[in-house]
């Protein structure tokens, strides 16, 4: 059987199907693509689409989408600089948190949350990769730089399950660091964990894409903008082409295949299966939109440019409704990026383990507002992005920002460095400074989740329950 003709720039087929890597294939053909949201939309079928048996679709009270995002920054923070002077509504912003004086009234400082899944307990260092893995998932992580790694569904896919079915990405993973998927990171710990924060399962991370330009023409198609929809459509067709051939050849090697083969097969085959059933997705959607924004020409060389670009197609991602979930890793735990940007030569990771020495532990400080500096340029870019129901993006978000680790001097993981922006569309109370006594990080997440419409989820990871007075 001769495969279809493909393309010069698509991929060649795949010819040896059991020496493939399931996930590099299943990335390779993945479907992801972006719809505005009009006024006209609202509450048509994309915000009333068929919900999962207990679910309902991730909207506000007015019908706007509700979305749901998580930030990550490495190496915790100058516990010092990072937590502001009185709680309630009657606060003073730290040092840290100056760059969101602007947005007075849309954040609150959440303190008070722990991810005790990621102390030592027995095993020993690796609380770096422990930071990571634990984040979102609420489970200890396996230790292991083995491909026996396991830790669990993290806090975004939980969601993703349950009302991703209404936009073309059900979440988006991002990343502004290096993608690992194996290896050995951190003190017996696989760089799968490191360099991870969302978990489909125990076992299979969410790769996130660290190059804006291939974000972009993920979301809104390759090519000029006149061109962009015709080669969608072509790349759409030239992936089921390479769906029919897989399963084609497959179905004639599986009469020769053994037992366990056979079932490791079946088990390639239902990746395969969820690729057609994302690509039928896809097209039942309508034209893509085009955004007034130049393609990026890929990753760039200065740090701070490579995060305003990921922050920037997030926020387009979630001002077209073309994902409500996702995530961005701005840096691993444990990296040692210096950043000769605001002078400092050192690398990160050094400074954190400051040992009291004033000078590193002021270059901590100034490291930890630099990434404040940028979030709150995303949290400013959101705010002023009107959302179909008159409110800001902003307004009809719920943005998690903060890190596994809260001393990165002592790589402590209670009262985490945390923020929480957006208004939830009306159901969270920005403006504010709170603490809790000693809660679950991930009590939070299911706090979240409910809002978002997830419900028959008792727990996530080690959760006890929800957050009062959110």
């Amino acid at each position: 059987m001769k495969p279809p003709r493909i393309p010069p720039d698509q991929p060649p087929a795949p010819a040896n199907l059991p020496g493939l890597d399931r996930r590099l294939f299943l990335k390779g053909v993945g479907v992801c693509l972006g719809l505005p949201v009009l006024d006209s939309l609202l509450p048509t079928p994309l915000h009333a689409a068929a919900s999962p048996a207990g679910a309902a679709p991730a909207v506000t009270a007015t019908g706007a989408p509700l979305r749901l995002a998580f930030m990550y920054f490495p190496n915790g923070a100058n516990q010092e600089h990072w937590w502001p002077a009185g709680t309630g509504t009657d606060f003073t912003l730290g040092r840290t948190m100056q760059p969101l004086a602007a947005l007075h009234g849309k954040f609150q400082i959440v303190g008070g949350l722990d991810l005790h899944e990621a102390d030592p307990g027995n095993d020993g260092g690796g609380d770096h990769a422990r930071a990571n893995a634990t984040f979102l998932t609420g489970v200890r992580a396996r230790k292991t730089d083995g491909s026996d790694i396991h830790v669990g569904v993290s806090a975004d896919q939980v969601a993703a399950k349950h009302v991703g079915h209404a936009t073309r990405f059900p979440s988006l993973e991002l990343s502004c660091d290096a993608v690992h998927k194996a290896g050995h990171c951190d003190t017996g710990y696989s760089c799968a964990y490191q360099y991870n924060i969302s978990w489909q399962s125990p076992t299979t991370p969410m790769t996130p894409e660290p190059n804006p330009r291939l974000v972009f023409e993920r979301l809104f198609g390759a090519g000029a903008p006149a061109t962009r929809q015709r080669n969608f459509e072509q790349r759409l067709h030239t992936q089921q082409s390479l769906l029919d051939f897989v399963l084609d050849d497959t179905r004639r090697l599986q009469g020769r295949l053994g037992r366990r083969d056979q079932d490791k097969l079946e088990e390639y085959l239902t990746g395969v299966r969820e690729i057609e059933q994302r690509l039928q997705h896809a097209e039942s959607f309508g034209a893509l939109p085009q955004p007034d924004y130049a393609v990026p020409a890929g990753i760039p060389a200065d740090y701070g440019q490579h995060m305003d670009l990921m922050y920037d197609l997030l926020a387009l991602a979630l001002q077209t409704d073309s994902t409500r979930i996702a995530t961005l890793l701005l840096a691993g735990d444990g990296t040692n990026r210096a950043f000769p940007e605001i002078g400092i030569a050192e690398g990160h990771h050094y400074c954190s383990h400051h040992r009291g020495n004033a000078d590193l532990m002021e270059k901590v400080a100034r490291i930890d507002q630099f990434y404040m500096q940028h979030f709150a340029r995303f949290l400013g870019k959101l705010d002023a992005m009107q959302d179909a129901d008159g409110h800001s993006v902003l307004h009809n978000s719920m943005i998690v920002y903060g890190c596994g680790n809260a001393d990165g001097n002592k790589h402590t993981h209670t009262n985490l460095p945390v923020v929480l922006a957006g208004g939830g569309g009306g159901s969270l109370t920005p403006g504010r400074s709170i603490r809790y006594d000693s809660a679950p990080m991930t009590n939070l997440y299911l706090s979240l989740a409910n809002r978002m419409g997830v419900s028959g989820v008792p727990r996530i990871g080690d959760s006890t329950g929800v957050l009062a007075q959110l």
